[in-house]
């Protein structure tokens, strides 16, 4: 039986630095029927013909190049709308998958019959040191996320049979975590497996580290995509504040 295409999606903004190892921690998979749907998100084009030279080496790939900066959720609604896979997997363009993330993530996927799988993960430095590791230990309900979002991005894989459901809120940060609480909320299974299989860079000037921006949207993630009141919309984002904080201590 062929196996299934699956649609890696990445969002460049000026991560030049790293974006090598992210490819090439992709082309090193052990899975190796997959496409990426790549967007360069930024107005400044001259890293483009670095981003070409770097893409050579992948066979089945896309280059959509956005004419502005229109953000990570509008950018990944692009390259989900141009994808072709029957499962869909994130990754930033300064992040790293194991060599077995994809093969080992569908497999559970299928002995499980679930359509959202996430997994544990590491975080690394500019340097790739590991400086912790994030173990996921139970299936997200909607109730467990509205307290925090333990789900990291480059950890999803998706089955796009959940379509049209799947697409990203219009938030600069925050914008996966509105996801996760939409698809929970419908009542889809967002399963977890307790395998580190990716690496999320903790860098300096990370917008998704930028506490001004986190606060803002997760409000508005409450207020607006949420439904709740002002007041527990508040309660919710201090609540939200305060297990970031635990969570970046241990």
């Amino acid at each position: 039986m062929k196996k299934p295409l699956i649609s890696i999606v990445i969002t460049y903004y000026r991560k030049k630095q790293f974006i090598d190892k992210t490819i090439n921690s992709i082309l090193n998979q052990t899975y190796k029927n997959y496409e990426i749907i790549f967007v360069y998100d930024d107005e400044d084009h001259r890293d483009i013909e670095f981003i070409k030279n770097i893409l050579i080496k992948v066979k089945k790939k896309k280059l959509i190049i956005n004419k502005k900066n229109l953000g990570v959720a509008k950018s990944r609604n692009i390259a989900v709308s141009k994808s072709r896979g029957l499962y869909l997997a994130f990754i930033d363009s300064d992040d790293i998958w194991n060599r077995n993330k994809l093969d080992k993530q569908l497999k559970f996927m299928k002995k499980k019959l679930v359509s959202f799988s996430y997994t544990s993960y590491s975080i690394i430095n500019e340097q790739d040191k590991i400086l912790k590791t994030r173990r996921v230990f139970f299936d997200a309900t909607y109730s467990d996320l509205l307290k925090s979002n333990f789900i990291g991005l480059n950890t999803v894989m998706i089955n796009r049979k959940i379509l049209p459901d799947i697409y990203f809120p219009n938030l600069k940060t925050q914008e996966d975590y509105a996801l996760w609480l939409k698809l929970a909320r419908k009542g889809h299974k967002l399963k977890h497996f307790n395998q580190v299989l990716s690496s999320w860079r903790d860098t300096k000037n990370s917008l998704s580290s930028n506490i001004f921006y986190k606060i803002r949207d997760a409000f508005k993630l409450y207020y607006i995509y949420e439904k709740k009141n002002f007041i527990l919309s508040i309660y919710s984002v201090l609540i939200l504040s305060y297990k970031k904080i635990i969570k970046n201590f241990y």
